[in-house]
């Protein structure tokens, strides 16, 4: 089993998870807007002093995204530096897919049926995707999109489908052939980072990895860009 830091600022919470020698800690805050405030006092309550490698660390997970504009920022400069500074391979996973796993873990959907996952992206809109579940991961149908709540498909996969995520709020301007079939399992879910790690896992045997020059969040909408590592400070 590989030992896994998960950090994940794109809600809400601010959430940092560590699984190490097959021991799980975790520190999970709601805090809006104070991300940035409480990032490295969790990180140093579940490690302490020393670098990562010499704790035995063998990748750092981050939620790439999609969710907060400024949230998703904050974790990819802290992972970067991290990655970078202890010389780690990072591992990108979906804020999504880590929604699903949440209710997965706290048996709130049923893992019968297509989950979509919903989050609030503001200013009257919704990220979401839509997930099968095949054994203990969930499994892309529809990857992220964003959208008002009345531009969601209306035919999408599935004869009935369950929400979950904050996105839920927008339930009733859903087009209604979509709201018909679909069941609220999880309104107020916000994703864990220790949801991360199984999903992290997946991705790191597989070798599906990055460099901290190649760490990047996934914002959805085209028009908002990163500057990676190696592009930041460079003359516009």
């Amino acid at each position: 089993m590989h030992n896994i830091l998960a950090i994940d600022t794109a809600t809400d919470a601010c959430s940092v998870a560590l699984q190490l020698n097959g021991e799980l800690s975790e520190c999970h805050e709601v805090i809006p807007r104070r991300h940035n405030q409480r990032l490295q006092a969790q990180l140093t309550e579940l490690l302490g002093s020393g670098n990562l490698r010499s704790h035995g660390i063998d990748a750092i997970a981050y939620g790439v995204g999609p969710g907060s504009f400024t949230g998703l920022r904050i974790a990819a400069s802290a992972v970067q530096g991290l990655a970078f500074s202890n010389a780690l391979p990072a591992v990108p996973v979906s804020t999504l897919a880590t929604q699903v796993m949440t209710a997965m873990r706290t048996e709130q959907v049923d893992r019968n049926q297509p989950v979509l996952s919903l989050l609030d992206a503001r200013i009257g809109e919704l990220y979401w995707a839509l997930f099968d579940i095949a054994g203990d991961l969930p499994v892309i149908i529809r990857s992220a999109e964003v959208c008002r709540p009345e531009q969601m498909p209306a035919l999408l996969p599935g004869s009935d489908l369950q929400a979950v995520g904050d996105g839920c709020r927008y339930l009733a301007e859903l087009p209604a052939p979509l709201r018909e079939r679909l069941r609220i399992a999880a309104g107020d879910l916000l994703p864990r980072a220790r949801d991360m790690i199984p999903l992290a896992m997946a991705e790191f045997a597989a070798g599906r990895v990055q460099s901290a020059q190649e760490v990047a969040p996934v914002y959805v909408r085209d028009e908002i860009s990163w500057k990676k590592l190696a592009e930041q400070g460079k003359a516009e």
